[in-house]
């Protein structure tokens, strides 16, 4: 071999060596965008997973809620029942227990009776009328009981609330 040709050899090596780097290059550049897409993909899947099962347990936690309404009105029925009863029968003994396991289903499915032992809130009562009193904003009665399902109301109360009298002196002017 000449050394020309020695040259050319070691020429073409080191070009076929750049090549090689080159291609090499362009190959793990390929491969770290499809790994990163990849994770992109993995994430993207935990993302939907999650939300898909968030929001099967919110459809859960509501689904009761068509029946739960159904159910308030023989809940009114028994309770009208019960209140118009005089004495302690075995009759009104046994209502009371259906009652009672009724509203414990119904607690377990995340059904709360709301407060009415409280002052007037318009938020979560509905005023049906007014009434004098001492003071103002204070429920005077309960016609109907309101419940919550998981936190959302489904029903609210309807209550009579008191409104402070307005004084004589007023009046007159």
């Amino acid at each position: 071999m000449t050394e020309k040709s020695k040259k050319k050899n070691e020429e073409d090596a080191k070009e076929a060596s750049r090549d090689n780097a080159e291609a090499l290059a362009e190959a793990n550049a390929k491969a770290e965008e499809y790994l990163n897409m990849a994770r992109r993909l993995q994430a993207d899947f935990d993302n939907f997973r999650k939300r898909t099962e968030k929001e099967n347990e919110e459809f859960r936690k509501f689904a009761i809620g068509g029946m739960a309404r159904s159910l308030l009105t023989i809940l009114d029925d028994m309770d009208r029942a019960l209140g118009t009863a005089d004495e302690e029968t075995k009759l009104v003994t046994g209502i009371r227990g259906i009652r009672q396991n009724l509203m414990k289903l119904l607690e377990e499915n995340g059904l709360t009776e709301i407060n009415t032992d409280c002052k007037f809130d318009p938020n979560t009562h509905e005023a049906l009328c007014t009434v004098e009193g001492d003071t103002d904003g204070d429920i005077a009665e309960v016609f109907q009981k309101g419940y919550c399902l998981n936190g959302k109301i489904i029903r609210y109360p309807k209550v009579k609330v008191t409104k402070k009298k307005e004084s004589d002196e007023k009046c007159q002017e």
